[in-house]
């Protein structure tokens, strides 16, 4: 795929993300959002604060990455590295495998608030800025270093898709847990 069409494709999913975040978790009450649909599972604001930690090492990163303005061609095609296609494999929204997180990565059993759902949505208008000067830099260059092991690095279009990805698997997941509160029980057989 080209670099605009991929930077549009991005675009647009994290403008569904803001709409979604707007119109199904916004209005929520706090009770709500801290509702755990299982002992095992998060709650909305758990989702919400996983990106939030992923989005305050991967923003900075890429904002450096992005800054390099290199003439490239905008018709340039956008490739994978073999750990690029790992990691979007794993994070991919259709992929229903559970994947552990690493320990300061997971948010379970933090004491949250609100406010999370607010750094989130301000996490997701940074993203469409950085989104927006993508088009000028070179998506092909090895510039962002992995969070859990910074030796290795994504070019910076893997990383851009990989965030994007990433948001996409937890709003979801965190949606479902919204649903979850207004669920009946199930119902027990004697």
């Amino acid at each position: 795929m080209n670099a605009n069409a991929f930077v549009a494709q991005l675009r647009a999913t994290t403008r569904r993300l803001q709409r979604t975040v707007e119109t199904e978790l916004l209005p929520l009450s706090d009770a709500a959002l801290n509702h755990k649909p299982s002992a095992s599972a998060w709650s909305v604001l758990e989702c919400l604060e996983h990106l939030n930690r992923y989005s305050r090492y991967y923003h900075p990163v890429l904002t450096r990455a992005v800054a390099r303005q290199e003439s490239v061609a905008t018709s340039a095609q956008v490739r994978y590295s073999w750990l690029g296609r790992k990691s979007l494999a794993i994070v991919r929204p259709d992929n229903g495998r559970r994947h552990k997180t690493v320990r300061h990565m997971n948010p379970a059993g933090s004491q949250l608030s609100r406010a999370g759902l607010e750094e989130f949505r301000q996490h997701l208008k940074e993203l469409l800025g950085l989104l927006d000067a993508a088009p000028h830099t070179d998506l092909n260059r090895k510039a962002v270093p992995v969070e859990f092991f910074r030796l290795l690095k994504l070019r910076t279009g893997e990383a851009l898709e990989f965030v994007v990805l990433h948001a996409e698997r937890h709003v979801q997941q965190a949606v479902r847990a919204s649903q979850s509160v207004h669920a009946p029980a199930p119902l027990l057989s004697v």
